[in-house]
């Protein structure tokens, strides 16, 4: 975890995954259909697509959490573990998890996809209730 800030981008691919996708299989989208009014307060659309607070919204683009000198930046927009009293209790080590997990992996092994890069599309399949995530063939090769 000391390498954390050394690592920018690699902090900036995992919150922008976390931006761009609903990531947990069989999953409902997590925004709301329409701008809402609620006691005062408004509630965008989605927030983590909201063009005000995202440079690219609408794909993805790890840039969303680097500043001008390529250093991590944080967005207060970026709610995915939620906020308030439904925050979720064990985001730091989700986020450490998340980390450590994603950089063993690319320092293990280098990965590449049969068709080539190009061929991946990040936009979820959308059954009748969920996001369900679409399925590759992904090789990792030993470095």
């Amino acid at each position: 975890m000391e390498n954390r800030k050394s690592l920018p981008f690699t902090d900036a691919v995992i919150h922008e995954v976390q931006r761009f996708l609903d990531i947990v299989p069989f999953s409902v989208p997590h925004y709301a259909l329409k701008d809402i009014s609620f006691r005062g307060y408004t509630i965008p659309k989605s927030v983590l697509r909201e063009e005000k607070q995202w440079a690219t919204p609408w794909s993805f683009n790890p840039k969303n959490f680097l500043d001008h000198n390529g250093n991590f930046k944080k967005n207060p927009a970026f709610l995915a573990f939620s906020a308030g009293k439904r925050a979720c209790v064990g985001e730091s080590l989700a986020r450490m998890e998340l980390f450590i997990f994603l950089v063993s992996l690319l320092r293990h092994f280098s990965f590449s996809c049969p068709e080539g890069p190009d061929s991946i599309d990040l936009v979820p399949e959308f059954s009748s209730l969920a996001n369900v995530p679409r399925r590759y063939e992904i090789i990792a090769t030993p470095r």
